[in-house]
């Protein structure tokens, strides 16, 4: 399925302004709004297949590049959605996970630099570590970005960003099994001077700016600088350390300078961007239910401050989620007889620092902190045919190399550690418990503190080659194949703590020095595509596609596993705890078409998975967060999208997909019982869907506009057992937005945001043991802004 969304001033093609909050994941609104949510998902869905009887004029085309040449998003035979610059300007979508907000069958954006919680179609990366590969791929003009603490950026000056469902290991320099967002930055232009500036003012002293100019040197050379700066203060209180400032207060700046060379047959496309971000970590709150909760209830009478929208919480390591990131990228075209060579060449280099407070309460159980460097380069050779007579082609080859370091921290309380686990034994301290054996305890300054440190050498090489054979004018027919090659060195080490506990807690364990290994993973993905026009408005596609994803090396275990307390492993012992790949087969049958001259655009499509050995994060026997291949999933769902003009001042856009999944031997995941068969993924909304209904209006030199949007999902849950404790309520997110936009390039803007102040949150985790279940990443409030821009070109 395809949809775009495009901008513009002289025509209402659907588009517009929607918001910037943080979408979230769930919880908060349960009754009326969840029913909201699920007849607005429900007619979603059902839009994009029904005819709607009026006449509309045109809509705007999108070109985008998703099968490796441009052409219309109508004929592409995938589930894309398209957005253009110019909305996600308009509607205020922040950084490259904002993108899920109009995207049917992608959910779970998320205030923080991780993207473990961004679905499609149910998958998720679930190996939070930097051992493992993410399942969703993030690519910026066709470059790989990266992990966790890199891959999130600012979304300034660009074209177009391309969201992709469903395997795509073929189309990009890396596999990316669950899906791909490709996001394109808007290109320098020959023979024109032309540029933007915009500023953007809200409550709690928000104040953004962004802008661009583009400059030609010669007849064949131009220039593109863009930069962007900003923030706001938080809306999160911490009633544990009432004399912070607020939580989630993003402050960011960015910039970027790129260059085009046309001359006669090559095309040379240079980008170097930096960007600096600080920002909380994930902020979470207890849900204050279940038999977790109720033990420290009972131990330590805590209780939480504040309402849904605050937290309670000690942040022993701190809070923050700081990046610095700086990227380079080179593309060059050679026109060959019958075709375009290609070759893609990017280098990125970061440093993260990020820590938490995972357990959501006063008591100190369980803080974490993660800082990172790394850098990654890649390498990528393609040669793509024209388009005359029935067969076209491209072929290529990519390389990549990856250097990861990350120390890992996680502290508790010594005392609430004692408390909790031996006063069932009769001991009320750490003291009485160490006396019982004969030995004098003495606090440690820092408390249990664990740590651990993991270094990842990665190379890879895939080649690829996708045919497609036009059998007539209305049909056509394509096959393609990828090989990949991945191999990884990792080397994990984890020094005693301090405390005379020892490795109690986090990892269970420490070593002598750094253990290592070395293995590779190979896979071959097929795909085959089918396309047929029934008539010149529409087309019918339908594929089936094998995808595939390297195995790791998880961050926090090892192999083999050893009971809790093990102290002194050595590299001769154990090495680090290995998971292996991940497979699917994924089918698809999707139509796309126009109605009414163009006015009507509608397109849908239904899929069909079955995912083996999905890596997931388990419990292991002796401590330490283990990664393993985990059962079986078979998903299936409906994806639909319908743009509509109604008349000359309305147009609408809805979007909705319907989601259903069933795991199957995963006793890993639900303490070796079979209490979780056929269960549901976790944080998979059964629906899920968008609207906006835009209107523009004549008025002197410009036009009235004015927007109306919405989105939203059903209940989830934060596990495959689906405790009631662990619960997100569904939600639904209004937004209005009013203003002038003038013929001469000037523009204003007044927005209100979550209109309702509904509260929801990212997601949630049922919790374990000592570790209460608890909700993550609370909703942005109302918000009132003003927005002002200007845009001017010159010849």
């Amino acid at each position: 399925m395809g949809v775009s969304l495009s901008s513009g001033t002289d025509s209402m093609s659907l588009n517009s302004k929607s918001h910037s909050f943080a979408q979230l994941k769930p919880i908060g609104l349960k009754s009326k709004t969840s029913s909201l949510l699920q007849q607005c998902s429900l007619t979603a869905v059902l839009a994009a297949f029904v005819t709607v009887p009026a006449a509309f004029a045109q809509q705007d085309e999108i070109v985008v590049t998703a099968q490796k040449r441009e052409e219309s998003i109508r004929d592409v035979p995938l589930a894309i959605t398209a957005i253009t610059g110019e909305v996600t300007r308009e509607v205020n979508l922040d950084d490259v996970k904002d993108l899920v907000t109009f995207t049917p069958g992608v959910t779970g954006n998320s205030l923080d630099s991780f993207i473990d919680a961004i679905s499609v179609r149910g998958i998720i990366t679930n190996e939070f570590g930097v051992g493992g590969d993410p399942s969703i791929g993030f690519f910026k003009n066709g470059l790989y970005q990266g992990r966790n603490g890199a891959v999130v950026t600012t979304l300034y000056d660009i074209d177009r960003a391309e969201i992709l469902r469903g395997p795509q290991n073929f189309l990009f320099g890396r596999n990316a099994i669950g899906g791909a967002i490709n996001v394109q930055t808007a290109k320098p232009k020959l023979g024109v001077v032309e540029g933007y500036g915009e500023i953007d003012v809200a409550e709690r002293n928000r104040f953004v700016g962004e802008g661009a100019i583009n400059l030609p040197l010669t007849d064949d050379l131009a220039v593109r600088l863009a930069v962007y700066g900003g923030g706001e203060d938080g809306y999160v209180d911490n009633f544990a350390r009432p004399d912070d400032e607020p939580l989630v207060a993003p402050e960011k700046y960015a910039g970027r300078f790129s260059a085009l060379y046309a001359g006669e047959g090559v095309e040379a496309l240079f980008t170097a961007e930096y960007e600096v971000r600080e920002q909380s970590g994930s902020v979470y709150r207890a849900t204050e239910l279940g038999e977790s909760y109720e033990t420290l209830v009972d131990l330590f009478g805590v209780t939480l401050g504040g309402n849904g929208r605050d937290i309670d919480s000690d942040l022993a390591l701190g809070e923050r989620d700081d990046a610095n990131i700086f990227s380079l990228g080179l593309q060059i075209d050679v026109d060959l007889p019958f075709g375009t060579l290609t070759s893609l060449t990017g280098y990125k280099d970061h440093t993260y620092n990020y820590a938490e407070d995972f357990d959501g309460t006063p008591l100190g159980i369980n803080a974490y902190s993660q800082d990172q460097e790394g850098d990654y380069f890649e390498q990528e050779v393609r040669v793509v045919s024209d388009s005359e007579g029935p067969l076209s082609w491209y072929a290529g080859a990519s390389y990549y190399n990856e250097e990861i370091d990350a120390d890992f921290a996680q502290a508790s309380d010594e005392e609430t550690m004692c408390v909790y686990y031996l006063s069932y034994y009769g001991f009320n301290s750490c003291s009485e418990y160490q006396a019982y054996y004969g030995y004098a305890f003495t606090p440690s300054p820092e408390g249990l503190l664990e740590t651990n440190q993991a270094r990842g050498r990665y190379h890879g090489w895939a080649a690829y080659v996708d045919a497609t054979y036009k059998i007539s004018d209305r049909f056509d027919f394509g096959v393609g194949l990828r090989y990949t090659r991945d191999t990884k060195r990792f080397a994990l080490n984890a020094p005693a703590p301090t405390s005379d506990l020892g490795p109690f807690f986090a990892l269970g364990f420490t070593t002598t020095d750094f253990l290592e290994d070395k293995q590779s993973w190979d896979g071959l993905t097929p795909r085959f595509i089918g396309r047929y026009y029934p008539s010149d408005d529409w087309m019918i596609f339908a594929s089936a596609t094998r995808g595939f994803k390297a195995g790791g090396f998880g961050s926090f275990a090892i192999f083999p596993d050893v009971p809790g307390g093990t102290t002194d492993v050595t590299p001769a012992d154990a090495v680090p705890d290995p998971f292996d790949e991940e497979r699917v087969w994924s089918y698809e049958v999707g139509t796309k078409g126009t109605l009414f001259n163009g006015a009507v655009q509608l397109d849908g499509n239904v899929y069909y998975y079955q995912y083996k050995d999905l890596q997931q994060v388990v419990p292991g026997t002796g401590g330490g967060v283990v990664v393993d291949n985990v059962g079986e999933v078979d998903g299936w769902g409906v994806e639909g999208s319908a743009t509509m003009n109604l008349g000359d001042y309305f147009d609408v856009y809805l979007a909705g997909a319907y989601a259903d999944t069933e795991v199957n031997e995963a006793q890993a995941l639900c303490g070796g019982t079979l209490d979780c068969e056929g269960s549901q993924l976790p944080q998979v909304p059964a629906f899920s869907g968008s609207a906006i209904v835009r209107f523009a209006y004549p008025a002197g030199a410009g036009r009235i506009r004015a927007n109306a949007e919405i989105f939203g999902q059903t209940e989830t849950f934060g596990g495959l057992l689906r405790l009631a404790e662990a619960q997100n309520d569904g939600y639904a997110d209004l937004s209005f937005r009013v203003g002038y936009e003038a013929d001469n390039g000037f523009s204003i803007f007044g927005y209100v945001e979550n209109v309702t102040d509904a509260l929801y949150y990212t997601g949630s985790a049922e919790g374990d043991g000592i570790i209460p279940a608890h909700f993550f990443g609370p909703s942005r409030p109302r918000t009132f802004g003003v927005r002002l821009s200007y845009e001017f070109t010159a010849e």
